[in-house]
């Protein structure tokens, strides 16, 4: 359940960075579209971090070492 959620949520940033992408393209830099996205992009990325740090902290992502 915890690496599904963690890949939706990759693929909402994938999505957002391509639409960012899109947007500056379409708007010829002048919409406010792009910041939008990518300002999402990053968001999103943090939570992942976040959401990482956590799982990994609680057990549910387990720890390699060599």
């Amino acid at each position: 359940m915890f690496k599904l959620i963690i890949l939706v949520i990759l693929l909402g940033v994938i999505i957002s960075l391509f639409s960012g992408l899109f947007f500056l393209f379409r708007d010829q830099g002048e919409g406010e579209r792009t910041v939008k996205a990518l300002t999402l992009r990053v968001g999103l990325s943090i939570v992942i971090f976040v959401l990482l740090m956590l799982g990994y902290r609680f057990g549910l992502i387990p720890g390699y070492l060599p």
